[in-house]
């Protein structure tokens, strides 16, 4: 038997991690203190805890302690255990995506380009960006001044003439050596100068440059370096710089608005303001600012660059904070409170961010709420919350994908959505896609993995709503709603027809917000389908095409598409060009001819 008068009289005031265990053992809030006797303490001997801890405290049945050495290893161990263990009650962060880079190639001429994944030796990083539209504008940037190359290397090498991006002064054409290896070699360092955010040396080096250029009568490259002064000298003037400060920092804002907490994550990288992404933690009812910030900071930064400073608007323990961000970084980290000049507007700007993000989350909260009050009304489905929608995509029977996406507690739910690809069918049978796909998600349900939606929408008439409910009879399911979503006689928005399993049609009214609801996921499972659909139909034509080909094996098939740049460059080779690739006779290149036509 656990005696908490005891577990707390022996308590040592010393720096760690607690952990608040249930009664069936899930660990329901894990914590970090720099003195553990005085912090577990003060949930069972303090008043005025929010209703959050209060129902929190209500649960605990033991807790759990680990002495650490300081509260930065504390910092880090609490961090390890909420990603492992997803408390109930810790304030959570939702951040699945990998931030893009944009990358300079380690290629002999480099390429410029968006890059997200790992990260190799032989090439330049620089970011990460907030988005994939700012490094894309950030290449676009580049590309426009020093006009470096953004192809694949394959298509790179296997070019005969220059592409259109040369004719539109894009690229300087290294692929035909338009410009010499010493000349593109002298961009690239400029344009790493610019990322870096150099631009008063990289603009003196211009000068100069051009300057001896004019004196040597080399007027035409003196144009280059003029025109490359000149667009620069624009960029500088659109974009936020500031050139005596901070040429990489991360400014974090934590604001709370009508009871929602958002977090501004705005990135500076090179002396330039690159924008911002926002965050809505979960589980924040009655917790600080500062406890918002230091959880954000604590997650977001386990697994990511981390540059200095890190400008912040609430009153964390910086101290912990600098330390353990020192920690994973391996270098000093500054952590600053309350900013001056340039870094106070940008921090302004992330606070005004997140007021805005906030009011944009209410309002759809709005609209949603609106919209399934009007679907559950028209419906007369008072308790309507989960909906489940199916579609099927296909091109003429190949590469068939079935999707089901979820609609739960207002909004779509992402990380519930699920792609299923179909075979052992007869191509082009989108019956029987539909009912492999059904049976294979509502059998997992009925064997308790997984929610059980309220209504399952079908993409589809009377036909796919039969196939759904025999699948759900044969399952011993008679308990979900099942709606088939029909586009109409004219196959127009808005005069969609609600099919029901008692052969009952419908039509909304097109303003209708039920309708408007029933569009949205309807839409969503529909581009989820096709999407998955492409994404198969890709693979298999760029693997199997080549693969299937008796003659055709590993080695031959990369020398074919390094030589010719692809699969649409052998597709579209004649059979005399074939013939000219390395190891490819005049017999196997007709029959690779015959097989891709």
């Amino acid at each position: 038997m656990f005696d908490l008068k005891v577990f707390l009289a022996t308590l040592p005031n010393l720096p760690g991690v607690y952990r608040m265990i249930g009664a069936d053992e899930t660990v329901l809030y894990v914590g970090k203190a720099r003195d553990l006797k005085k912090r577990v303490s003060s949930y069972f001997n303090k008043s005025g805890l929010s209703p959050r801890i209060q129902l929190m405290v209500a649960k605990i049945v033991r807790v759990e302690i680990t002495v650490t050495r300081t509260e930065a290893e504390a910092l880090l161990l609490e961090n390890n255990l909420i990603k492992s263990l997803n408390p109930r009650y810790n304030i959570l962060f939702r951040d699945d995506k990998s931030y893009p880079y944009l990358m300079i190639s380690g290629h002999p001429s480099p390429r410029i380009a968006y890059y997200r994944g790992t990260q190799d030796k032989k090439s330049r990083y620089f970011g990460p960006y907030p988005n994939a539209w700012a490094v894309r504008e950030t290449v676009n940037l580049v590309q426009r001044v020093f006009r470096l190359r953004t192809c694949e290397d394959s298509v790179f090498a296997n070019r005969s003439r220059p592409c259109l991006l040369y004719q539109i002064k894009r690229c300087s054409g290294p692929c035909v050596n338009a410009i010499s290896t010493e000349d593109y070699t002298a961009d690239i360092k400029r344009a790493v100068l610019f990322l870096e955010g150099k631009e008063d040396e990289l603009l003196d080096e211009l000068t100069a440059r051009m300057q001896a250029a004019a004196e040597k009568l080399e007027f035409e490259q003196a144009a280059v370096y003029r025109n490359q002064i000149q667009n620069l000298a624009k960029i500088r003037q659109q974009q936020v710089i500031d050139r005596e400060s901070d040429r990489d920092a991360d400014i974090v804002a934590a604001v709370e608005d009508q009871g929602i907490w958002c977090v501004s994550l705005a990135m500076v990288r090179g002396g330039r303001h690159l924008g911002d992404r926002h965050f809505f933690p979960k589980n924040t009812d009655g917790v600080s600012g500062a406890e918002v910030l230091e959880a954000f900071i604590t997650q977001h930064y386990q697994d990511k660059a981390i540059p200095s400073p890190i400008i912040v608007n609430q009153a964390a323990d910086t101290h912990a904070l600098v330390e353990w961000l020192s920690g994973q970084a391996g270098r000093k980290i500054q952590v600053i409170r309350n900013p001056q000049g340039e870094r106070k507007v940008w921090l302004t700007m992330a606070e005004k961010g997140a007021r805005i993000a906030i009011g944009q989350q209410l309002a759809q909260s709005a609209s949603q709420e609106t919209r399934l009050a009007a679907l559950r009304d028209t419906l007369d489905m008072p308790s309507l919350s989960r909906i489940e929608c199916f579609d099927i995509s296909h091109t003429l029977g190949e590469a068939t994908v079935a999707s089901c996406v979820v609609y739960d507690q207002g909004k779509m739910q992402n990380s519930e959505y699920r792609r299923y690809n179909i075979a052992g069918i007869t191509p082009g049978d989108d019956y029987a896609a539909m009912r492999e796909a059904l049976t294979r998600r509502y059998r997992k349900i009925q064997e308790g993995d997984g929610k059980r939606p309220d209504l399952i929408l079908i993409d589809g008439g009377m036909g796919q709503l039969n196939i759904a409910r025999e699948v759900l009879a044969e399952l011993g399911i008679s308990d979900i709603e099942l709606i088939g979503v029909a586009k109409g006689p004219e196959r127009k928005a808005g005069q969609e027809e609600l099919v029901f399993t008692d052969a009952r049609v419908r039509r909304l009214d097109p303003d209708d917000p039920a309708l408007h609801l029933i569009q949205t996921i309807r839409d969503e499972a529909h581009r989820f389908a096709i999407t998955g659909h492409r994404a198969r139909r890709g693979k298999a034509r760029t693997h199997s095409s080549l693969e299937d080909i008796p003659g055709v094996g590993p080695a031959r098939r990369k020398t074919l598409l390094e030589r010719l740049g692809g699969l649409q460059g052998v597709k579209g080779a004649s059979v005399e060009t074939l013939a000219e690739v390395p190891g490819i006779s005049r017999e196997l290149a007709q029959r690779i001819y015959d097989a891709l036509h």
